[in-house]
């Protein structure tokens, strides 16, 4: 596949706009809202009450997802070095990614029926099991086509340029649902909905989950349709060759020492980041009860200041490097971890809108960044893309494991001030891997620097 090639960098950057939705419309803007309200309930003397009974015990509506997510990184932790192996030692990596895909696009459809009824809970927390474990998994094979499409002088380039069109792509389906949604009250039903026959804004909602899937499905197509992988022969082996490329990678992982101080500094500092684009929304919505109409305005300015902020960061890397501007964006976390407390304190509106800001500005970069900076780190030539992607996958979802969890134990385990201690956590998860990245030094991340 030839590199650098506008054609199918375009191609590839066209997943990210195919599949941010889910991380934009599920996990961070109308299925957080929506999954609040139907998970609710309000007693007569109007006080609000977020517990929800599952597997027979009694949990806060936001730990049940949050251990969901968890369980799922779980199983991509064990899942996606098998799966990249056999991909990487097959040549099949495009119709592992595919089924990904489908899977994770079939399962925020099946979110449609996740309705204010208790019985549905079970399978609506089932099916935001499937979305994650679809999305994360099809990722870690999408990556692993960075290096093979672009070379390192390019690659910080190529790979803000898939964030981008991704904010781009997602930002869209998300004002077409809120347009959809808009002014939507039993007095005043806007003629779109009514012309389908939905007499709901509950349902209307719903029908914004299965758009996520028609989108994410149909704009792949660009990427499965342009982007040709090199095919080797197939032989009955392929199980065990999986396991013998892990065992290589992971070889030369431990010999390398950039790429083991990369991937120690990234494991603690993606706690952070992870979890705040999981639970942003929510955020908003159980701590400063900010309504729908106020809510997604503000996802949708970390969504476009991310556009601005995956590029910017982009150019400070070709001006410093790397680790200094990974190093820029972890001090800008910890500030924004530390005004989330005091904006839950005082339950300022105005202070949220701010730090959207500046979470926009640094979620892009630093996402954009962390996926160059280790593509960079790869051995040249090396043909097992797919595996080495695998370790920067596990090492993310692990975090995101931990992360998750420990944000969950600390809400539940908080009566009072629940959800606004768990930030505190995310503090220690930003400064370690701020301390932790400071001794990486390799050439192949500073050589493109001016």
């Amino acid at each position: 596949m030839e590199k650098n090639s506008p054609r199918i960098i375009r191609s590839w950057a066209m997943y990210d706009w195919a599949n941010s939705v889910y991380p934009l419309v599920i996990s961070s803007a109308i299925f957080p809202i929506y999954y609040t309200s139907v998970t609710q309930t309000k007693d007569a003397a109007g006080v609000v009450h977020d517990t929800v009974q599952f597997l027979g015990m009694e949990f806060k509506n936001t730990v049940v997802s949050n251990y969901a997510l968890a369980l799922s990184f779980l199983i991509i932790c064990f899942l996606s070095p098998l799966l990249s192996g056999i991909a990487d030692s097959r040549g099949n990596k495009k119709r592992f990614m595919q089924f990904f895909c489908y899977l994770g696009a079939t399962a925020c459809a099946g979110l449609y029926f996740l309705t204010g009824n208790p019985s549905s809970f079970s399978t609506g927390i089932l099916f935001i099991f499937l979305a994650s474990l679809g999305f994360w998994s099809s990722l870690v094979f999408y990556n692993s086509f960075l290096p093979e499409i672009a070379d390192n002088e390019n690659m910080d380039r190529v790979s803000a340029k898939g964030f981008s069109f991704g904010y781009i792509g997602s930002s869209t389906l998300l004002i077409l649902c809120f347009l959809f949604l808009a002014d939507f009250d039993k007095d005043n039903v806007p003629d779109i909905p009514a012309m389908l026959g939905i007499k709901s804004m509950g349902e209307a909602t719903r029908w914004c989950f299965v758009g996520v899937a028609l989108w994410w499905i149909g704009f792949a197509q660009i990427f499965f349709l342009n982007i040709k992988e090199k095919k080797r022969a197939a032989n009955g082996e392929s199980v065990l060759k999986g396991f013998h490329e892990l065992r290589k990678v992971f070889n030369q992982v431990q010999k390398d020492r950039s790429i083991k101080t990369y991937l120690t500094a990234f494991f603690f500092y993606s706690m952070g980041v992870q979890v705040v684009m999981l639970v942003a929304a929510y955020f908003g919505a159980k701590l400063l009860e900010m309504p729908p109409g106020k809510l997604l305005p503000v996802i949708l300015i970390i969504q476009f200041v991310g556009i601005a902020g995956s590029l910017l960061f982009s150019r400070i890397s070709k001006w410093k490097g790397n680790k200094f501007a990974l190093s820029i964006t972890l001090i800008v976390w910890v500030g924004i971890c530390i005004g989330a407390w005091f904006d839950a304190e005082y339950k300022s509106e105005t202070g949220f809108f701010i730090l959207a800001f500046f979470v926009g500005l640094v979620m892009g970069g630093i996402q954009s960044m962390s996926r160059s900076t280790y593509g960079k780190l790869i051995p040249e030539n090396t043909q097992d893309t797919a595996s080495f992607f695998s370790f920067y996958d596990i090492t993310e979802k692990f975090s995101m494991v931990i992360g998750l969890f420990l944000f969950a134990w600390v809400e539940q385990h908080s009566p009072e001030k629940g959800m606004q201690n768990s930030v505190l956590v995310l503090i220690v998860f930003f400064v370690l891997g701020f301390i932790l990245l400071q001794p990486l030094k390799d050439k192949r991340l500073k050589e493109y620097a001016d």
